[in-house]
């Protein structure tokens, strides 16, 4: 059995802004322990979700396809999501699929959390 390659955590910045950090790879495998972490970050009266992926590995088109969920939920919840940390490489991705028109992208944390207030 393949061992699964995603490491995440979740960060309260205050009551209405989490961060959820993650290492490791994002793939289709993914899919329940990022649903379980990001339903953590969402609880309660959150407003934001912020993305880190400054330890980001790797992800797929899968890995895509659950940020487009997690998108999706965030809406519903009318909560905004927000990221940080991309490399260049990713920041392309989210470019060419559009992602980025739906996901705020930031450099860094402290950028992600004032656009979160």
């Amino acid at each position: 059995m393949a061992q699964q390659a995603l490491s995440t955590g979740v960060r309260r910045i205050d009551h209405r802004v989490a961060v959820l950090d993650i290492r490791g790879e994002i793939t289709a495998a993914s899919e329940e322990a990022l649903g379980e972490s990001y339903a953590e970050a969402a609880e309660g009266a959150t407003r934001a979700v912020i993305l880190n992926f400054t330890e980001l590995e790797y992800m797929n088109s899968g890995g895509i396809g659950l940020l487009v969920t997690l998108l999706v939920r965030a809406n519903r919840a009318k909560q905004k999501l927000l990221a940080f940390g991309l490399s260049d490489h990713y920041r392309q991705i989210f470019e060419l699929t559009r992602l980025d028109e739906a996901i705020g992208i930031f450099d860094v944390e402290f950028e992600a959390v004032d656009a979160a207030a």
